[in-house]
């Protein structure tokens, strides 16, 4: 902790927080300002920057399956995940897991799936033979990532915020991700937040996510990035396979999905924190 202390060094002067809603809106107008100069040398029915980035949007939700993928309510998937640590893996774990939408997760770890981690709403627990214990969010930050991963989750930005009023989208352009060209776009929803995703042209699926989030403790932002790979289709969804997460540049850790299935419409007694068990594998 004093090591992370120590390397944030702050100016004499404050900077001037500008929100992105704001730089975003005069980037649009002075565009728009550009665009009427230059009208003579564009077709009258070129689409504008927020056309262009829904149609990103578009082709990116029937990429990933379009109706199925976006009434997709739940799914059981079994895998392996590693953590990191100075870009080196630390070591590897199976895990099964049950995810029901919007806002229910019960993962269970171990050969022996005997240490269960759950997760409904903004609460959490653990579960082992001994028992139920509560999760902080202000003491555990495994738990407060979880949580604030699920809120800037594809599911969550695809299914709920693209419905919200006041919601922006802006086409970036070409970049690059992980070496392959891909098409930028960023989508803030009118709380000021936003997620920027890395589309593949060819197959209009996302490479990679990012998104970024204040430190409470220390006022400067903490970026995460979501890469993903290996794609393949179950049930007419479209599913990375590879999840690689890393934040603030670093690696953090790995998701491998061996299988999933969706819509099994699991027993809510899986994400009831009153009835805690160990391998419901019967259940499901």
């Amino acid at each position: 902790m004093m090591a992370k202390a120590a390397a944030r060094v702050f100016p004499a002067s404050k900077k001037v927080l500008i929100p992105m809603r704001i730089v975003v809106l005069i980037c649009l107008c002075m565009a728009s300002l550009y665009g009427q100069q230059d009208a003579s040398t564009k077709p009258a029915d070129a689409p504008s920057n927020q056309q262009k980035a829904r149609a990103l949007v578009d082709q990116m939700i029937q990429a990933l399956g379009g109706q199925a993928y976006l009434n997709a309510q739940d799914y059981y998937a079994e895998g392996r995940s590693g953590s990191y640590h100075n870009e080196s893996l630390q070591g590897t774990i199976l895990f099964y897991r049950f995810w029901k939408w919007p806002d229910k997760e019960r993962t269970e770890i171990t050969k022996q799936r005997d240490i269960v981690q759950l997760y409904v709403g903004d609460d959490a627990y653990e579960i082992t033979y001994k028992g139920i214990r509560p999760l902080s969010l202000e003491k555990e930050e495994r738990v407060k990532q979880a949580i604030i991963r699920r809120h800037y989750s594809l599911e969550n930005v695809l299914r709920n915020w693209l419905k919200e009023p006041g919601i922006l989208l802006l086409d970036e352009g070409p970049s690059i991700s992980e070496g392959h060209m891909a098409e930028k776009l960023t989508i803030i929803n009118s709380k000021n937040e936003s997620v920027t995703i890395l589309v593949d042209p060819s197959t209009h699926l996302p490479l990679e996510k990012r998104f970024s989030v204040r430190d409470p403790r220390y006022r400067d932002r903490d970026e995460e990035v979501q890469i993903y790979g290996d794609w393949k289709e179950f049930q007419g969804i479209n599913t990375p396979r590879m999840t690689v997460i890393k934040r603030n540049g670093e690696t953090t850790s790995q998701q491998i999905i061996l299988n999933i299935t969706y819509n099994i419409h699991p027993s809510d007694a899986l994400f009831d924190p009153t009835l805690p068990k160990i391998n419901p594998a019967k259940e499901k």
